[in-house]
């Protein structure tokens, strides 16, 4: 099925002139949202068809006014807003979509058994792409408190509890900053674009979702026990 998905998507997407012929069209829609990981969009038409439309070059346009920069990338990547170069012709940026689909679906896939693993898996790219886009730190900090997943994995790996998202971003930007300062010896993101650092993280993220997990079904002496015995 991912084959045939992925076949359609490189012999059409190349005929797509505007937002309205994306939308229209379920099956490339499928597959361009995919590689984003906004697939819950794709019964969003009118939404995602206006993200499209806008494009990015504006500052009112929808995609910058969400915190979620996965809406902006996406716009980005087709260029079907004013101003902005149509991108569906061009094979290798369209093969990018297409295999980026692919490794979302296998994350997915992966998530319906362990959704730290899946989250780990996207943190391998997402958090490395982040740290090297342009724009200052902390326009990448505020980007990372858009996306979910990253979020979820930076909250988890630094040790910050649920209710750290109900603070001012502002405040969560500073916690944010302090938290990894303390855990790396820098608040800069951009210490991501080297892989090593980004297996650390992620090693620590997974080990913490294990304990959270155990600590769910299991009572603090328990948990202490298998912790004490070598666990982690």
């Amino acid at each position: 099925m991912n084959e045939r998905e992925t076949s359609y998507f490189l012999e059409n997407i190349g005929n797509v002139r505007s937002a309205e012929d994306l939308v229209s069209d379920r099956r490339l829609l499928q597959v361009a949202l995919g590689a984003f990981g906004l697939e819950g969009d794709l019964n969003n038409r009118f939404f995602i068809q206006k993200i499209l439309s806008d494009g990015t070059q504006a500052d009112d346009a929808l995609a910058n006014r969400l915190a979620d920069s996965r809406y902006r990338e996406f716009a980005n990547a087709f260029g079907l807003g004013p101003g902005d170069v149509p991108k569906t012709s061009s094979v290798s940026a369209m093969e990018k979509i297409a295999n980026d689909n692919l490794n979302a679906r296998f994350e997915i896939s992966v998530g319906e058994a362990d959704e730290s693993m899946r989250i780990a898996l996207f943190t391998q790219h997402a958090l490395q792409e982040l740290a090297a886009q342009d724009g200052s730190e902390n326009r990448k900090w505020f980007d990372l408190m858009g996306l979910p997943p990253l979020r979820s994995m930076m909250e988890t790996a630094l040790g910050l509890p649920r209710a750290f998202a109900q603070l001012d971003l502002d405040k969560q930007l500073v916690v944010f900053k302090d938290r990894l300062q303390r855990a790396t010896g820098s608040s800069d993101l951009v210490q991501f674009t080297d892989n090593e650092a980004v297996k650390k993280l992620t090693d620590t993220y997974l080990a913490r979702s294990q304990i959270a997990q155990i600590q769910s079904v299991t009572s603090p002496a328990q948990t202490a026990l298998i912790l004490l015995g070598g666990g982690f």
